[in-house]
């Protein structure tokens, strides 16, 4: 009998001590029974000899009540305490029944055909569409994911993230040289003539700028000339100038020819095959790229960045009415009604699933299997004994009580036929 309080079991392990006291309590009165009987049948025999046959059912119960009981107990415990040779059966080899049943589960569940069979009359990418299109089970994904996502946020150190983002760009941007490929892309876009687009719209910005800005101009030039120069000439200076900004900027858009059009092709070219070949202007590149990412303010730019893209998802993923949750649920809803009604990518998916498990029974059943051995071999003997006298005593029980009956119903036999074949017995 288990000997944990009831307190400490289960629900369903209290409704199972429950009935395994019942069935004991049942199989230890049927014992009882026969013994009233084979007491009143052995007393009486004399004066009514008809009780011969109760008496030999009886004992036959009687034996055969003795019997299961002592192979039943001889499972769990040594019958009355007795050190009887192969008793208390399962605290003895609780550690090889573990194993073997460890082998059991391994060679006869884990292995790659049966999982294929069990998975292939499974449509799980269909059962799983029709789950997540609904709305509520999406949402409870988008949640979920919102979650997870959650806690590995928080628990990502700022400092190392930060470290992580600057290796990965002096490692990927940073450390490589910028010259070449730089040169090589200005190269194809002079080539394409797709820099035109960038020039037009310079020359139209400094239009614009000039025609809002006149007033710029005076005494840009003017301030400059001799103090005997007249005022008369300064304005007249100024408004020259400004005049033929004016000119040349509008003879730069309207010509696509222009010389300065030229010039600057000229010198993207030129760029592009320095950026290439000479070695002075790479170098000049490089410098300046170094002293770009080395400065202070580009670190703390970096810092900022991510401290505010952190910030913005965790509050968009605490928020359940936010644009990011409700993208995300939409989303799994939309996985889910392709995989209920695309029957290409139903089968995609269940090859997929069935190829990976598989693969990981396969690579891992061993692994998988000494769960339960390893598990087994932690239990204390007692407490095993507890468990599965919990899980299969009551059904014992009942082997005890057949015996009673079938140990009667044999009694009665021997002695009847042994009454018919020898009279006068």
């Amino acid at each position: 009998m288990p000997r944990t309080p009831m307190a400490l079991l289960s629900p369903a392990d209290q409704e199972r001590l429950r009935a395994l006291r019942r069935m004991k309590a049942i199989a230890v009165g049927a014992l009882v029974f026969m013994a009233v009987v084979f007491v009143i049948a052995f007393w009486l025999q004399s004066r009514h000899p008809w009780l011969g046959y109760v008496r030999a059912a009886a004992e036959g119960g009687m034996v055969g009540a003795l019997a299961d009981w002592f192979a039943v107990t001889a499972l769990f415990r040594k019958p009355l305490g007795l050190p009887i040779p192969h008793t208390a059966i399962i605290p003895n080899r609780k550690d090889e029944i573990g194993r073997t049943l460890g082998e059991f589960v391994e060679t006869n569940f884990l292995a790659a055909d049966v999982v294929r069979t069990k998975l292939a009359s499974t449509a799980i990418a269909r059962r799983a569409g029709e789950w997540l299109r609904e709305e509520a089970h999406a949402e409870r994904v988008a949640a979920e994911g919102a979650t997870i996502a959650t806690a590995v946020l928080n628990a990502l150190s700022d400092d190392d993230v930060r470290d992580l983002i600057t290796d990965l760009a002096r490692e990927h941007l940073v450390d490589p040289e910028w010259g070449p490929p730089a040169g090589a892309w200005l190269e194809k876009i002079v080539e394409a003539d797709a820099h035109h687009g960038a020039v037009d719209l310079a020359a139209d910005s400094i239009s614009t700028w000039l025609d809002s800005n006149a007033e710029s101009f005076t005494g840009l030039v003017s301030r400059r000339l001799p103090p005997w120069v007249p005022r008369l000439a300064h304005r007249f200076v100024d408004d020259t100038v400004y005049h033929e900004a004016v000119k040349f900027v509008h003879a730069v858009q309207a010509d696509p020819q222009h010389p300065a059009r030229l010039a600057i092709d000229g010198y993207l070219g030129r760029l592009a095959d320095n950026l290439q070949t000479d070695p002075a202007t790479r170098a000049k590149l490089e410098n300046a790229k170094a002293s770009l990412f080395d400065s202070p303010r580009v670190g703390a730019l970096a810092a900022d960045a991510w401290n505010t893209a952190k910030a913005g998802l965790l509050k968009s993923l605490a928020d359940p009415a936010s644009g990011l949750r409700a993208r995300a649920a939409q989303a799994v809803q939309e996985v889910g009604e392709r995989l209920t009604t695309d029957a290409a990518l139903q089968k995609r998916v269940d090859t997929w699933v069935s190829d990976a498990a598989v693969f990981l029974v396969d690579r891992y059943r061993h692994d998988i299997a000494s769960i339960i051995t390893d598990t087994v071999e932690r239990w204390d003997p007692a407490e095993t004994t507890e468990k599965i006298e919990l899980m299969v005593g009551r059904d014992l029980q009942y082997i005890r009580l057949n015996g009673t009956v079938v140990g009667a119903l044999a009694g009665l036999a021997i002695f009847t036929i042994a009454h018919a074949v020898i009279p006068g017995v």
